[in-house]
């Protein structure tokens, strides 16, 4: 037999009646006659109200005030704070009604049942996610900011390999499936676009193979790595523009996925009903956790927490204190710091543009063609200064920040929007002055454009040279950031530790620069989306580049740095972080939709030679098809199509507008409705303490 709700209380127990009688209302009808009395009630049948020992004989009719009612009996068991045993009693009575009646509701059976699979099916894949310990153990010893920063990590580690195998399925695959691609053009075959031979002719020395390997160029210019490799077969340059647009869609998915999930958990962590300290207090502990290191683990979490608000507290507190004159001191600082910043973002802009325009003529001189460390050291001179760049001006921008009084979380926010302004118009820049290259600076009837299209003479397999110059920003930003770590942080670690003196002083600890580090995943993970359509198999090797970065960024945290002396929200991480990326994606999207749309293909390499535009394989394509399906496809670009839909998406988007705004009218009301029952429950706590005063002073 199964226990009812009531029996999982335990044995009722007998209530003395009260030894005096008294005159005037009790404390129990005060508690009834108040909103906030039904507080008590929640605590389940068998439990005496307060003031019910000091009752008379009828204390008994008073109690059955207080048992189960109807609809009490009719709520969640989550809802009622009873103990554990009656809440699994109530839930087996409350499923045995729900069974009795399922011949009524199949729908809502199957509801349930489809729920209760997604839950599990969500719990499973939480089960499974690669390095979930290892990130609670950085949440717990780092913060909830450093941990953020390895989620994004893992995050972009996923959405790289999903890419890859895209990638090789309707890239790789295709080419092979009619047979070995050709080899590259030779040497002597001439055309009107001039000649393209991308191997070295002669004996290659092996340090010469060594700066290919680098630069992209020699044996790996014609290698699936790059564009040019690929034939124009029947059906790769279909598969070839699909996959960039396919893949393009499944990061926008997953970005916004991601990012809305974030901002859930901002709204929740910037409103004001869960920001309070007692939140943290009472409400943040799991009592489900097993084992010490687990309980020091969340301990730790609670502490950033706590530590978090208060910092902002403090700042808030100083910001509302100041007078007026204070506050304008406050903006005039603000507006020199960031006619400060501006002039900083200009000279790297200056600096990036002025290193990338004289390259093209500095390889065409005998003495870099006769020296392989200098054509390197040329070649990567755009990707030297832009990397020098982003090295040097985020830690000057975060000590500006850090002059401006803004909070902890404002402060990470400024360095994250100027320093993604710096890395990604710097990219921008750079292939502004590629893209000024390839089209004679935009005048197509120039010598060098007017009979192909683009500047045949310098640039014969321009997409190739593209996805070589993306290919080198990855592999410089590799290099550098296993370079920083072993000639830079680990000596200042060991000087610090060996040295306890001012030396070691003036060495300082290292923090874990959070803002700093997202930004460079956000820059590398846009350098991918912009070559990968030149470089198809970028996101393999951006996939490693991850997984290698992942394992030194962990080991480097645990062994060289130190938990940060000021942390942030992890709620703004999960929202802001995706929202940069989005960025980061628009931006990639406009190269990449130029030069399918506008620059005309390569007539010597890839899958689109002959065309005079890449987007034209797809009506060439479209026109194959049969004519059912040439009519629907037209059909979806006519204005029979897009007007109705039109009309009912702005529908659609008028509903769910009036839909948030009738459900924020309801939270205003729930919250003022909260601030009426903390008043009844002041005013509840007052009336306890008088009627004790007054039965005291019986």
């Amino acid at each position: 037999m199964e226990e009812s709700p009531r029996e999982a209380w335990g044995p009722s127990r007998v209530w003395p009646s009260s030894q005096k009688a008294r005159t005037g209302p009790s404390l129990a009808s005060v508690l009834n006659d108040l909103p906030s009395a039904a507080t008590l009630r929640y605590r389940g049948p068998g439990v005496l109200p307060w003031g019910t020992l000091d009752e008379d004989d009828d204390g008994e009719s008073s109690l059955q005030d207080f048992k189960e009612t109807p609809q009490m009996e009719s709520r969640p068991s989550r809802e009622l704070p009873w103990p554990m045993q009656a809440r699994r009693a109530h839930r087996k009575s409350q499923a045995r009604q729900q069974v009795a009646s399922s011949s009524k509701s199949r729908a809502a059976h199957w509801t349930r049942q489809l729920s209760r699979a997604k839950g599990k099916m969500k719990e499973g894949f939480q089960a499974i996610q690669p390095w979930a310990w290892t990130l609670k153990k950085i949440g717990g010893q780092f913060g909830a900011g450093t941990e953020s920063y390895f989620s994004l990590l893992r995050f972009l580690l996923f959405l790289n390999l999903l890419a890859s195998v895209i990638e090789v399925c309707m890239k790789l695959i295709p080419t092979w499936l009619e047979g070995a691609p050709p080899g590259p053009p030779s040497p002597n075959i001439s055309s009107p676009c001039g000649s393209y031979s991308p191997h070295t002719q002669g004996l290659v020395t092996f340090p010469t193979q060594l700066f290919n390997l680098l630069s992209g160029e020699g044996y790996l210019e014609w290698s699936p790595l790059f564009y040019g490799f690929y034939p124009p077969r029947s059906s790769l340059p279909v598969t070839y523009l699909c996959s960039v647009f396919a893949i393009g869609l499944i990061y926008l998915l997953f970005i916004l996925h991601r990012s809305v999930s974030g901002l859930k958990e901002t709204l929740l962590a910037e409103s004001e009903v869960l920001t309070s300290y007692s939140h943290r207090v009472f409400s943040a502990w799991n009592f489900g956790l097993c084992g010490d290191v687990h309980v020091r683990l969340r301990q730790r979490i609670i502490l950033y927490e706590l530590q978090v608000e208060l910092e902002e507290a403090v700042v808030r507190r100083r910001a509302a204190e100041r007078t007026l004159g204070q506050r304008a001191k406050v903006w005039s600082l603000r507006a020199l710091l960031n006619l400060l910043v501006l002039a900083l973002l200009g000279a790297a802009f200056y600096g990036i543009y002025w290193a990338t325009e004289p390259t093209a003529m500095l390889q065409e001189t005998d003495l870099i063609q006769q020296t392989p460390l200098l054509k390197l050291l040329v070649d990567y001179l755009p990707s030297i200064f832009i990397s020098v760049f982003n090295f040097v001006l985020p830690p000057v921008f975060e000590f500006i920040a850090s002059l401006e009084g803004y909070t902890r979380s404002r402060q990470i926010v400024l360095v994250l929007l100027r320093t993604v302004f710096l890395r990604l118009a710097s990219l921008l820049l750079l292939l502004f002055s590629l893209w000024n290259q390839i089209t004679c600076g935009g005048n197509m009837e120039a010598e060098g454009c007017k009979a192909c299209g683009y500047n045949y003479r310098e640039l014969p397999c321009w997409e190739t040279r593209l996805g070589q110059e993306m290919y080198k920003l990855v592999l410089f930003d590799l290099l550098m950031g296993l370079l920083v770590t072993l000639l830079v942080q680990f000596p200042r670690k060991i000087l610090c530790g060996l040295c306890p003196g001012a030396l070691g002083n003036l060495s300082g600890t290292l923090e874990f620069q959070v803002a700093d580090e997202v930004l460079g995943l956000i820059y590398a993970q846009t350098v991918v989306w912009v070559g990968s359509f030149f470089c198809p198999l970028l996101p393999l090797i951006n996939t490693a580049k991850f997984l290698i970065l992942f394992c030194l960024k962990k080991i480097t945290l645990f062994s060289i740095y130190s938990p940060a002396s000021h942390t942030f929200r992890a709620s703004m991480a999960n929202f802001f972080f995706p929202l940069v990326l989005l960025v980061g994606l628009a931006v990639s999207a406009v190269p990449v939709l130029y030069s399918v749309f506008l620059i005309p293909p390569s007539k010597l390499c890839g899958p689109f030679r002959g065309k005079s535009s890449i987007w034209a394989q797809i009506p060439e394509s479209i026109e194959s098809l049969p004519q059912s399906a040439q009519n629907f496809l037209y059909f979806l670009g006519t204005q029979a199509f897009t007007v109705p839909l039109l009309i009912i998406s702005s529908i659609l988007m008028a509903y769910t507008v009036a839909l948030a705004n009738s459900y924020g009218r309801l939270i205003s009301e729930l919250k003022r409705q909260i601030q009426t029952e903390a008043q009844n429950k002041v005013f509840l706590a007052q009336q306890a303490v008088a009627l004790s005063s007054k039965n005291r002073a019986l």
